[in-house]
């Protein structure tokens, strides 16, 4: 754990009920905290149907440009549940039900008096070759194979696997940032910023926008690995902007 390089990570949201606007998409912004927190660069999130095609096509081309892909959804009882199945055609590898996930589900069930159905059963699928994470809330594991971590989608189910995986992730340094909140439009301050930016480019910075009491106000972000280099940009940047 832990090192000096940059390790990348993108996320992909599986489900019709997000794309309808049915159901809001909660897990993201979990994953990206939790990853900008352990030292994990967020870099890109997807969302796509339940569509085989689609989601194997996801999957190819986000695992092979990011060091790990997460994604979540799809994996339960039901029939539109396809996430398993297409991931394991996505990496080239048969799918059935596991043994160890066959005998987690029926201890889950028999601890509260019910029967391990063939729907239930189907939550025991796991691609060959692939690692269980853990599920303590109800039982149904997610999986790892390669660099493809698969979640629940549902967001406390989310949470405890990303925690349940996060010990067996390889890290990089933890990326810090100051935020500076500007009592003025983003028009007034960015010719100041945009200098600023020049003259730190090893320092990431973004504005944005909102509006506080109807009046149009900026939160300028810095972001860096290096703390001092950090607080070096941030310091000038507010003695720039006369605050």
């Amino acid at each position: 754990m832990g090192g000096k390089r940059i390790v990348t990570a993108a996320v992909l949201i599986i489900g019709d009920e997000i794309l309808s606007g049915r159901t809001k998409d909660q897990n993201s912004s979990v994953i990206a905290e939790h990853l900008t927190n352990i030292g994990i660069r967020l870099k890109e999130v997807r969302v796509v149907a339940d569509d085989e095609a689609e989601i194997c096509a996801a999957v190819n081309a986000l695992k092979g440009r990011y060091d790990y892909l997460f994604t979540t959804g799809g994996i339960g009882p039901t029939h539109d549940d396809i996430t398993a199945d297409s991931i394991a055609k996505a990496c080239g590898v048969p799918i059935d039900v596991d043994p160890r996930a066959e005998k987690l589900l029926a201890e889950n069930y028999s601890r509260r008096g019910l029967a391990l159905t063939p729907a239930r059963l189907r939550m025991a699928r796991i691609p060959a070759g692939a690692s269980l994470i853990v599920n303590p809330l109800s039982g149904a594991p997610g999986f790892r194979i390669g660099n493809v971590i698969v979640m629940a989608g549902v967001p406390e189910i989310m949470r405890a696997m990303l925690e349940a995986v996060t010990p067996d992730l390889e890290t990089g340094d933890k990326m810090l940032s100051v935020t500076i909140a500007v009592d003025r439009p983003e028009s007034e301050i960015a010719d100041i910023f945009s200098a600023h930016q020049q003259r730190y480019r090893d320092v990431a910075m973004g504005s944005y926008p909102r509006l506080r009491d109807g009046k149009p106000v900026a939160d300028l972000v810095l972001r860096s690995a290096d703390a001092v280099r950090l607080t070096e940009a941030a310091t000038t940047l507010k003695t720039a902007l006369g605050l």
